[in-house]
């Protein structure tokens, strides 16, 4: 499973180009459901120097770190994801990606549509089940949850300034576990500098 969303994160940089695109306008919800966070004292505290902000994993996260080039939009994009998995059945992961300095953060809200209709447009089979714009200190952000077939897809996207940040989980569908998922997500802060 860590494989598959290696591969399913490397497919989602893909998408990450559309944002800065023309995104097209989607029907998301500005409603946000409060988020119950249980403790799990076990997991592991994580500082990314890269993205300046911290996050509990299950385990010590795996680090890749890539740049692709865009020629056609005249850029690179750099991009850092830690990846950790419960028992080969859930993984998590925190992915940071850094645009250009020209990016316009008045297109945040678009920029996370963008990136949100890539992700489904990536795979036919993918169903989204959820989909919330939402505020998380200050910054705009974008909660979903998707279906392919018997696999789970649940993440929170946040842009800052010309960085997103992807913390997500994937699991079969048998594995799910929400409080696990609310308290990952949760326990996401951008560090003070």
């Amino acid at each position: 499973m860590k494989k598959g969303l290696k591969t399913f994160a490397i497919l989602s940089m893909a998408s990450l180009l559309a944002p800065f695109a023309s995104a097209e306008a989607s029907n998301l919800s500005q409603e946000h459901q409060e988020v119950v966070q249980v403790a799990n004292p076990d997991w592991k505290d994580f500082y990314s120097v890269v993205g300046k902000c911290t996050l509990k994993f299950p385990t010590s996260p795996e680090h890749i770190s890539e740049k692709m080039s865009v020629p056609e939009e005249g850029y690179d994009l750099k991009y850092d994801a830690y990846i950790s998995s419960v028992d080969k059945k859930s993984v998590y992961m925190l992915l940071i990606a850094q645009y250009p300095e020209f990016v316009d953060q008045s297109l945040a809200q678009a920029s996370l549509e963008g990136f949100l209709n890539g992700i489904l447009a990536n795979n036919p089979g993918n169903q989204l089940l959820f989909a919330d714009m939402l505020l998380v200190d200050g910054k705009p952000a974008l909660d979903f949850f998707i279906r392919t077939g018997g696999i789970y897809f649940k993440g929170r996207a946040i842009m800052v300034n010309n960085q997103l940040y992807l913390m997500a989980m994937e699991c079969q569908v048998q594995n799910y576990d929400e409080s696990r998922y609310n308290y990952f997500v949760s326990s996401f802060q951008f560090n003070k500098q």
